[in-house]
């Protein structure tokens, strides 16, 4: 029979499993929509200009996708699981960039509209995934 202080901490690990592979899920579905972006700025369906706006709504998506594998992992509260999902996701993708850009990484070149979109993107996996509040029985 296991003690309440080792199933909390089996359930911590859970959770922050659950968060970690959510915001790997969200990094491989925001490169795709990226990758299918770059092939359609190169053949000239999608103007150079609008590549701001689509990285971030593919960090939306991608947080979108993390936060709902997240949200049905864990259960309860959605809301905070689809935010940490998202942060995950901006912390992966910001490692990503101190990784392979050391030099040019700079706040001022739309980190900004990147963590809110991640962080979007979690929180409404959050919302619209949560499950419907149980009622509580008066005595």
């Amino acid at each position: 029979m296991r003690r309440a202080g080792e199933e909390q901490g089996v359930k911590w690990t859970h959770v922050m499993t659950a968060i970690i592979i959510g915001g790997l899920l969200s990094l491989t579905v925001c490169l795709i929509i990226l990758l299918l972006c770059s092939i359609g700025i190169s053949n000239g369906w999608l103007r150079e200009t609008s590549m701001d706006k689509l990285a971030i709504v593919s960090c939306v998506i991608g947080g979108f996708s993390g936060g709902v594998l997240t949200v049905r992992q864990c259960g309860s509260r959605a809301l905070l699981a689809g935010l940490a999902a998202g942060g995950a996701f901006f912390l992966l993708l910001l490692t990503g960039g101190l990784l392979f850009f050391a030099e040019t990484v700079c706040v001022d070149q739309g980190g900004l509209g990147l963590l809110s979109g991640c962080l979007c993107g979690g929180a409404a996996a959050g919302i619209l995934c949560a499950g419907p509040k149980r009622k509580r029985r008066r005595r």
